[in-house]
Order: C-alpha cells, then sequence, then structure tokens
C-alpha cells in the first residue's frame, strides 16, 4: 500500500491533508471533527488579540459562486469561486489555553498536530500568543501574513498588509521564532509584487516553512440585481485559483528551498497531486470541507493513495517537486525541438475547428479533408486543444 506519511518541519504527518484555518476549526468541537475525519492536522482559525477581526467573523458572509458568477444553488461545481468575508476566532485569545490543550491531546492520541495561527495587533501580542500556543503543548505555529480582509478595514494593520511588507514580515517573523522553541510557519499573501521576496525574507528571519498562498482580495457582481454579492469587496478563492497558487509553490520550491504547505485551489485528490509535484509537502485544505463536510478528507485521501498505488508511487515523499524540476524556463523553450502537427484522417470528423483555430496558415480545409502545411506549422499545438476527436498529433519537423 501507498505511504502518505510526510515529513514538514521536523514533524512527521501521517498523510498530507491539515485543515487550514477557516470555520471549521474555529472550536474544540471543529478540530476533533477534523482529526476524527482523518486529517494529519488542522490549523486553529487565527487567534487574536484585535476585536475587530473576531467581530467581523461573527458577521461573515458567503457567495459560492459558479462559472457564470451565479450562485451555486446547492450544487458544488468543481471550479467554484468561494467569495467570503470573514475575520479570526470569535475567542478571546486568553479563552483558549484549555480548548488547546484539549485538542493537542486528542490530536496527539490519534496521531495529528493542532497548528496555532497568531494574527495580532503588535510585535507583543504575536509573540505572547505564540507563548501560549507552545505552553498548551502545540508543536508548530503559523502566522497569518495573508489574510485578505484586514486591508479592507479602516484602521488594521493585520493579515496581507503585513505581508505586503518584508521587513515588517520578518521583524515578526524573527521576534516570534527568537520567542518560542517550536517551528513557526509562515502564511503568504498573494497579493504582492513578488511572492519568492516575501518567502526569502521570512525564511532568513527565522521562518521554518512558508504557506502559499493566501486568498486575493475580489469584487463579485450580481447582475440580476444590479449590486455587489455580500455587500461589497471580500476574500476570493477556490478550485480555479490553482493554477496560480502552484506558480507560487513553483517558483519558492526551485528558488527558495524552504519547506512548503500549499493551500487555496484544492478540490480532491487531483489537486492534492498537483500541489505534491509543484513541491508542497503539505495541503491546507479550506472552503471544500465546508461546503462537502469533513468526510471529504477521506475522499481526498483514498483518491490520492489510489493514484499513487496506479503510478507506482510508493510514497508521498517520491513525488514532491517532480514536475517542478522537469520545468525549463524559458530560454530552454526557445531551443526545444521543433514539430508540426498531423491529422489522422480516419479519426477526424470534419468539424474544422482546427483550421479555425489555426492562425500560422498551416491547416487549410478541403472538400473531403484537413489539409496540412507542415513548413508552417510552428507546433504551437491549439489545434490539438480543440479537436474533438484526438484526430491530431504531432511529429518532428
Amino acid at each position: 500500500m501507498a505511504n502518505l506519511e510526510v515529513e514538514f518541519c521536523g514533524l512527521a504527518f501521517k498523510n498530507p491533508i491539515v485543515v487550514s484555518s477557516i470555520e471549521p476549526t474555529n472550536s474544540l468541537e471543529g478540530l476533533k471533527r477534523c482529526v476524527d475525519a482523518g486529517a494529519a492536522g488542522a490549523v486553529v482559525k487565527t487567534i487574536t488579540d484585535m476585536p475587530q477581526l473576531a467581530a467581523l467573523t461573527r458577521h461573515a458572509k458567503y457567495a459560492i459562486l459558479d462559472q457564470e458568477g451565479k450562485a451555486i444553488g446547492g450544487k458544488v461545481p468543481r471550479s467554484y469561486v468561494f467569495y467570503s468575508r470573514s475575520g479570526y476566532s470569535t475567542r478571546p485569545y486568553r479563552e483558549w489555553a484549555k480548548p488547546l490543550r484539549e485538542a493537542q491531546r486528542y490530536a496527539e492520541d490519534n496521531g495529528a498536530h493542532i497548528i496555532g495561527s497568531v494574527g495580532a495587533g503588535t510585535v507583543d501580542g504575536w509573540i505572547e500568543i505564540a507563548g501560549m500556543m507552545e505552553d498548551c503543548g502545540l508543536r508548530m505555529i503559523e502566522l497569518n501574513f495573508g489574510c485578505p480582509h484586514p486591508s479592507l478595514m479602516e484602521g488594521t494593520r493585520a493579515g496581507m498588509l503585513l505581508g505586503q511588507d518584508p521587513e515588517l514580515a520578518a521583524e515578526i517573523t524573527s521576534r516570534v521564532a527568537e520567542a518560542v522553541k517550536i517551528p513557526v510557519i509562515v502564511k503568504l499573501t498573494p497579493q504582492v509584487k513578488d511572492v519568492v521576496e516575501i518567502a526569502q525574507a521570512v525564511k532568513e528571519a527565522g521562518a521554518s516553512g512558508v504557506t502559499v498562498i493566501n486568498r486575493y482580495v475580489g469584487f463579485a457582481v450580481d447582475i440580476e440585481r444590479g449590486r455587489p454579492w455580500i455587500g461589497g469587496p471580500a476574500g476570493v478563492g477556490g478550485p480555479w485559483v490553482r493554477f496560480l497558487t502552484l506558480r507560487w509553490v513553483h517558483e519558492i520550491y526551485t528558488k527558495v528551498g524552504i519547506p512548503i504547505a500549499g493551500t487555496n485551489g484544492i478540490y480532491d485528490w487531483r489537486e492534492a497531486v498537483e500541489f505534491l509535484m509543484t513541491g508542497a509537502r503539505l495541503m491546507e485544505v479550506g472552503s471544500v470541507l465546508m461546503l462537502k463536510g469533513y468526510g471529504h478528507i477521506e475522499r481526498i485521501l483514498s483518491g490520492l493513495r489510489t493514484f499513487m498505488e496506479e503510478h507506482g508511487y510508493e510514497s508521498v515523499e517520491a513525488m514532491i517537486g517532480v514536475a517542478s524540476r522537469r520545468s525549463k524556463d524559458y530560454s530552454q523553450l526557445l531551443k526545444a525541438e521543433r514539430t508540426h502537427a498531423v491529422v489522422d484522417h480516419e479519426r477526424c470528423n470534419r468539424c474544422w475547428r482546427c483550421v479555425e483555430s489555426c492562425f500560422y496558415g498551416a491547416m487549410e480545409r478541403a472538400e473531403e479533408e484537413v489539409i496540412t502545411r507542415s513548413e508552417l506549422c510552428i507546433g504551437c499545438e491549439l489545434c490539438y486543444n480543440v479537436c474533438p476527436t484526438g484526430a491530431i498529433y504531432f511529429e518532428a519537423s
């Protein structure tokens, strides 16, 4: 049987699926349910000393949209858009000590980990909350430098506003890493010019790993009513965004060399495989559990295990980064061997889509079949993508 165990920042995880810092981890009961569902860990919903961010969660709003920007109406599409406004934990941080101790004991008894998440208003606050988590027995802490919502709140400097400032992000990371003895990981925001720069800054400041990435700030419009969904700008993510997330996982994996937990874009085992092959060691799964329930964790794990067995991967470790290591930069791609399209006329149904999609004059429509001109074909493969019958293949020019 495929081995799902993986090491992350010195800790052994029984599988690579961790529940991210969201509503299902905002209570002791929720944390236990994550563990019962088979997750290797759960990140507590960000604990804060800022009352305004706790109040935001008590006024949370959600709009789950389909590819047309409409409410999904109960059926969760694979590429749904998770548009929401929420904040940090609703429980005052000093009241978290007892639940954290109990959650940690429960997780340990079931071979899992509880990971703390901190989002404070001052440097001293970051240190105090992180220290409280360590005292409760937690063995890892995540600093939330990625939450999109503080950027929309007047007078609040937290979340992505910290993650956009490499010096400030490094300072807080350094101070917390010096104050605790357990690994500190940093959750990054995508809303910067270069996420790699921030990842490098927090690595040099003492971060043991990074979580890539939090959500964007978006604006979704309900065209039937002529107004924004849930009243205005909000955080936006979901499976559709994974290709943007994977870009940063790839960049950080290849350029920074720091352990990565991937998040924002995971629907099921397929995305888990993509994240692993790009370089993530863990996946923080979030919004899909809010829509499909805790039981979806086992479906992810079952699908991942089946994929590994069918493709000959004996361990998760064997998959990590394989796609990123095979990626070529543009200078190499420009030197790649040229190919040209060939049409299998027996499979071709004469729909002529390939002709309409060829902008290089390499395909022409004749009365009975598609005519190809290999000397004009640049091997772009657009025709292959629009062909409904698989009648196009490529040969070396």
